[in-house]
């Protein structure tokens, strides 16, 4: 009696905590096994109810999943213990609980269909693959680490995301990590050895067409006139960095780092989101900052600034997270260029329903006076003195393909994020993942600024560079050429298309149980007739 109550549950949460451990910083790549411990529950169930025992066995495998995978989250609501850290708790719950949705409507979704063909892997990754995708666009989405995105940025199995993006190497990972699960269930000895044969070859391909990839850009390539960029980390504490008088030490540290001497005189110097703990509007309007800021930067020289800026608008002030290109020339430090955040963090950035949850009690976590307000759709940012760049604004870089739809192809991608939020959490290395498959899927080089980790240059195969990288707490800076990028992906041109192809190979494999069922049928209704 206790088996039969408690053991499909359990077995379901550890299937998704195995699968969640497959993400970094763990890397246990073996926990992808915990996709055949989930199929294997799915099609095990029993009782008066199996949608809803469905239902309720992929929420828990979710639960598991999501709560390796974003328990960060609660360190946000500490920053300010004193106001929001009563809030954490629920934070945890809420967003690993919510999230968990989408797999258990994916579970119910898998028992309805109830495939009958030997090839049930093929129907699960469609399923729990369409799910994935759901979870990246409904109410503005929460991609964070896909189920594509197991796989260390980088790595040869990683590189398929040039090709079907990381919903696409999602399916891939499904369809693979669970078929071992048919040895278990009543499938025809001959069906079973032809899925196993078939997932090994997918697996062999996985990794030998990545390695393929890789070998042939095995060292980063640069052009003649590639730039030398800097990258700043002053390794500034979240909780310290918003107290007012805080500001000259912050802008100390950005300054002596900016202007350590190099071997080659940095090009572009960038500073991570958020930098100063001030509205940039105030700083360029003071006589004294206004010279300190122009002080920092060289003539010729570009610096590239992570900032909060307000904007007047119907009586009063509109504010943007907005990276902002400074130029100095000759006379004078001059904006030649910015980038607002199209996509805002939900609950972070501003609040939905705002004025209903400020009635309540409720505001964003963010530093101003009210919400931060989203800028238009993302555009490459070209700016005299800078290679036509696509900046990516921290949770931007989450969401496959985002910014990549204009006409003008950007030569690089600058990912500026304010990762003390995290704290020394699993948070950052997981962001420095999920960033670098943007590189690997438009084939362009990605550098990314924080303020406290993980800072790095990428190249276009979502390789950190040998030696460019500053991990949590680090502080200096990372000077490095710019490298190339490569030519435009597959998946640059084609985007989610060939996801949606293999999300009709799982429904050709659904139907093509269907009919099965339907000729085996068929002929016992014939015999049971003429018996008649």
């Amino acid at each position: 009696m206790s088996r039969s109550r408690w053991y499909a549950p359990l077995t379901a949460l550890l299937g998704g905590l195995a699968a969640g451990v497959a993400h970094p910083p763990f890397g246990m790549i073996l926990g992808l096994l915990g996709y055949s411990l989930i199929l294997l529950r799915l099609e095990t169930i029993q009782g008066p109810k199996p949608l809803r025992a469905a239902f309720g066995l992929g929420w828990l495998a979710g639960l598991g999943y999501f709560g390796v995978s974003t328990w960060w989250i609660g360190e946000p609501f500490l920053v300010d213990s004193r106001t929001y850290g009563w809030m954490a708790p629920f934070a945890i719950v809420l967003m690993g609980g919510g999230l968990a949705l989408f797999w258990g409507a994916a579970g119910a979704a898998y028992r309805a269909l109830r495939p009958r063909s030997a090839w049930k892997p093929l129907v699960f990754a469609g399923v729990f693959a369409a799910a994935e995708w759901l979870r990246g666009h409904v109410l503005t989405g929460f991609p964070w680490d896909l189920v594509g995105e197991s796989w260390r940025a980088g790595s040869a199995p990683s590189q398929a995301a040039a090709l079907v993006g990381a919903y696409g190497l999602g399916w891939i990972t499904l369809a693979i990590a669970s078929a071992p699960a048919t040895l278990m269930l009543p499938v025809r000895r001959l069906a079973q050895a032809g899925l196993m044969i078939v997932a090994g070859v997918a697996l062999t391909a996985l990794y030998a067409g990545g390695a393929g990839r890789l070998a042939a850009a095995a060292r980063p390539i640069y052009a003649r006139d590639a730039p030398v960029i800097r990258v700043v980390q002053a390794d500034i504490d979240q909780k310290e960095k918003w107290r007012p008088d805080n500001l000259n030490a912050v802008f100390a540290d950005y300054e002596r780092l900016s202007q350590t001497p190099a071997r080659v005189r940095p090009d572009i110097v960038i500073w991570p989101e958020g930098a100063l703990p001030a509205v940039i509007d105030d700083l360029i309007a003071d006589p004294g900052w206004s010279r300190r800021l122009r002080e920092v930067v060289q003539p010729g020289q570009t610096l590239l600034m992570g900032a909060n800026r307000a904007e007047a608008h119907a009586g009063r002030y509109r504010y943007y997270n907005t990276l902002i290109a400074f130029r100095r020339d000759a006379e004078a430090l001059r904006v030649s260029g910015f980038y607002d955040k199209h996509r805002l963090v939900p609950f972070g950035e501003y609040m939905p329903l705002g004025d209903f949850a400020r009635a309540i009690g409720f505001r964003s976590l963010v530093h101003m006076e009210d919400d931060f307000t989203a800028g238009p759709k993302p555009r490459p940012l070209a700016a005299p003195g800078l290679p036509a760049v696509q900046p990516l604004i921290c949770y931007e870089a989450l969401f496959p393909g985002f910014g990549a739809g204009g006409r003008q192809r950007p030569r690089w991608i600058l990912n500026v994020s304010n990762d003390a939020w995290f704290g020394r959490t699993s948070g950052p290395w997981q962001h420095l993942n999920i960033a670098s498959y943007r590189a690997i899927e438009q084939g362009l080089p990605i550098v990314r600024a924080t303020p406290t980790g993980v800072s790095a240059v990428i190249d276009a195969q979502g390789r950190v560079m040998s030696g460019k990288q500053l991990g949590l707490g680090g502080f200096g800076v990372i000077d490095a050429r710019l490298p190339e990028p490569t030519a435009p992906t597959p998946y640059s041109r084609l985007g989610d298309w060939p996801f949606a192809g293999l999300l009709v190979l799982s429904g050709l494999a659904w139907l093509a149980g269907r009919r099965r069922r339907r000729r085996v049928a068929e002929p016992a209704a014939d015999r049971t007739l003429g018996a008649t």
